[in-house]
């Protein structure tokens, strides 16, 4: 009897030991799992911290990357702008320099109409060939023709109102009719435009 209960005290006794070393085992085995868990928990955070660093700097060099683009558009606007002004002032200098050119070779051509002109009233008042009259007329016709190809017009005055805006006054003449008072009673100088300018005003006599 005795023997008995001093082997359910022995087994009693081993199993509650067993049952200690069993939850120290499994306490220490927690702690182990806790301690890994730490660790893998602080490398994450300090992966993640470093992701946020980068993530931060890339954002950084986004945002001066976009101002730098902006402020290079911006500068490239500019110089296109600047560089379409220039071709347009360039075109534009040519086109004065052609239209200056052609005006200064037309106002030289003019003294020679003039003298066609001139030409062409003494011949009508002579008794010269019809030849003469006829090649005088011939070289006037085909001269002024060519300029007005070029755009030379011719400015009309006589018998027209007094104009100061294409007419240049060099005499005024007393006249009895009122119809002819105030308008052009002669030309003394043919007036031209010249693609619509007026390069020479046409000189002439106003009846009064």
């Amino acid at each position: 009897m005795e023997n008995t209960e001093k082997d359910i005290k022995e087994t009693t006794d081993t199993e509650v030991v067993e049952e200690t070393v069993e939850v120290k085992e499994e306490n220490e085995g927690t702690a182990k799992m806790s301690r890994k868990e730490r660790k893998k928990s602080e490398k994450l955070e300090a992966e993640l911290e470093e992701v946020r660093k980068n993530m931060q700097e890339t954002e950084k060099k986004l945002a001066e990357e976009t101002d730098s683009l902006a402020k290079t558009k911006d500068s490239y606007i500019r110089l296109m702008a600047e560089f379409d002004n220039f071709r347009r002032r360039t075109a534009q200098e040519k086109l004065d320099l052609v239209a200056t050119a052609a005006e200064d070779t037309i106002k030289g051509l003019l003294v020679v109409l003039d003298d066609c002109e001139r030409a062409m009233k003494a011949l009508a008042d002579s008794n010269d060939s019809p030849v003469a009259k006829e090649g005088t007329e011939l070289i006037y016709n085909k001269l002024l023709s060519y300029l007005k190809s070029k755009g030379l017009d011719i400015i009309e005055a006589q018998g027209c109102e007094f104009n100061t805006d294409i007419h240049e006054a060099v005499a005024q003449l007393p006249v009895q009719e009122e119809d002819k008072k105030g308008k052009v009673y002669d030309v003394v100088q043919t007036g031209y435009k010249l693609n619509g300018k007026i390069i020479r005003y046409a000189k002439v006599v106003v009846g009064i």
